[in-house]
């Protein structure tokens, strides 16, 4: 690798052993390291990275982390950005299902309530972060608080995306003038020239290719089982814990391996840092995919990161040429606003989903964004010590 995305791969690695609580808390983690502490990009242009994996299916947070490596350092940015955020729960999961004992067992379930409340420090200090850039005026809240109110009282999750496209029209009608005087007539017709085709042509085609391989060979167990895996990373909005539904079609229902074994995977899944879409190298490695419980477990997890990547290579450059319309940023601006109310819905799920149980965690919480705040510690330090805290009961 080049030294550009060496430094990506680095960078995401450390984030990769420290990013607990699921693709929302990925989503603070990420700012903290990536905005704040790195300034490796703005907060309009964070949003505008989280606008547009949301938009496209597959693992909303890998997909974040390789647009900001291919920020950074182009595609071998992007490719090691992947890898580092991905490689360390992928080993953790293939090694539990070789034959880890339960992480419960080892540590019991103290150092997970720790973890869960060092995640909802994190999102309340991104939170703040983003409000403070991207909601500026009453217009711009009036998105956030729209949006929080539409996710507090909708759990499906195919709203989340709707949203976000939702407050992106709208946008492009309420900030036209004011993205109008920030939009240079050549910017508009340099865009304009752009041959969006180069990335949109080979990425439907790559796909059509994913979708239809496993098909030519209807015989072949690893065939049914990667099949199942790519569509389940091709047709999933949100990422997280909502692909565990098409996973267990793919895997459990259609005869692959016993229910026990999968639950038995997902409840690991809970307690490693990363993507939750790495619980598919388990699975590879659970069904033996190919003979190997190693070969299988980086089948499956290329199977169903792949398709989302794809989608995102198609999609990012087209986005970068049409931002520069009017429209376009007008659009951004509205979908930026949204974002936030986003995010504050995915915190008060966390908050009231049983993850904060009594005063203490208030505290606890509270004492963390300070720190987080201040500055106190690094973020991989308060993570550590929000588990030792936990596992302690102290």
């Amino acid at each position: 690798m080049q030294r550009g995305a060496l430094e990506c791969f680095w960078t995401s690695l450390k984030l990769g052993l420290t990013s607990f609580g699921g693709p929302v808390a990925h989503l603070g983690y990420f700012h903290e390291v990536y905005v704040k502490r790195e300034k490796w990009l703005s907060d309009e242009r964070y949003a505008e990275l989280v606008s547009l994996t949301q938009f496209l299916p597959g693992p909303g947070s890998s997909q974040l982390g390789a647009a900001i490596g291919y920020e950074r350092a182009g595609w071998l940015g992007s490719l090691g950005s992947w890898l580092g955020f991905t490689l360390p729960s992928a080993l953790l999961m293939i090694g539990f299902a070789i034959g880890m004992s339960s992480v419960q067992e080892w540590l019991g379930l103290g150092w997970l309530h720790g973890l869960k409340i060092a995640a909802i420090a994190v999102v309340v200090v991104a939170l703040f972060g983003m409000q403070q850039k991207l909601c500026t005026g009453k217009k711009e809240a009036v998105f956030a608080i729209g949006a929080l109110l539409v996710l507090m009282f909708t759990k499906q999750a195919w709203v989340q995306p709707v949203v976000i496209l939702i407050g992106g029209l709208v946008g492009a009608f309420v900030f036209h003038d004011r993205a109008a005087k920030e939009c240079g007539e050549s910017l508009e017709k340099r865009s304009f020239k752009a041959r969006w085709w180069h990335s949109v042509v080979p990425a439907t085609l790559l796909m059509v290719v994913l979708m239809a391989v496993p098909a030519m060979f209807p015989e072949s167990r690893d065939a049914m089982a990667l099949g199942g895996l790519m569509h389940a990373g091709a047709l999933v909005f949100g990422g997280g814990h909502v692909v565990l539904p098409l996973l267990e079609t793919s895997t459990v229902d259609a005869g692959l391996m016993p229910k026990y074994e999968f639950l038995a995977g997902y409840g690991a899944a809970q307690a490693v840092p990363g993507p939750m879409f790495t619980f598919c190298a388990f699975l590879g490695a659970v069904m033996g995919l190919f003979g190997n419980p190693w070969l299988g477990g980086l089948a499956g997890l290329v199977a169903v990161f792949l398709p989302g990547m794809v989608l995102l290579g198609g999609g990012l450059p087209v986005w970068d040429r049409m931002k520069h319309f009017s429209w376009a940023r007008a659009g951004v601006r509205g979908a930026n606003a949204t974002v936030v109310g986003v995010l504050g819905a995915a915190l008060a799920a966390m908050f009231f989903g049983g993850s904060v149980s009594s005063i203490w965690d208030v505290l606890a919480i509270v004492l963390l964004v300070l720190a987080l705040h201040f500055r106190w510690l690094p973020v991989w330090a308060l993570v550590v010590l929000a588990a030792v805290i936990g596992a302690f009961g102290l």
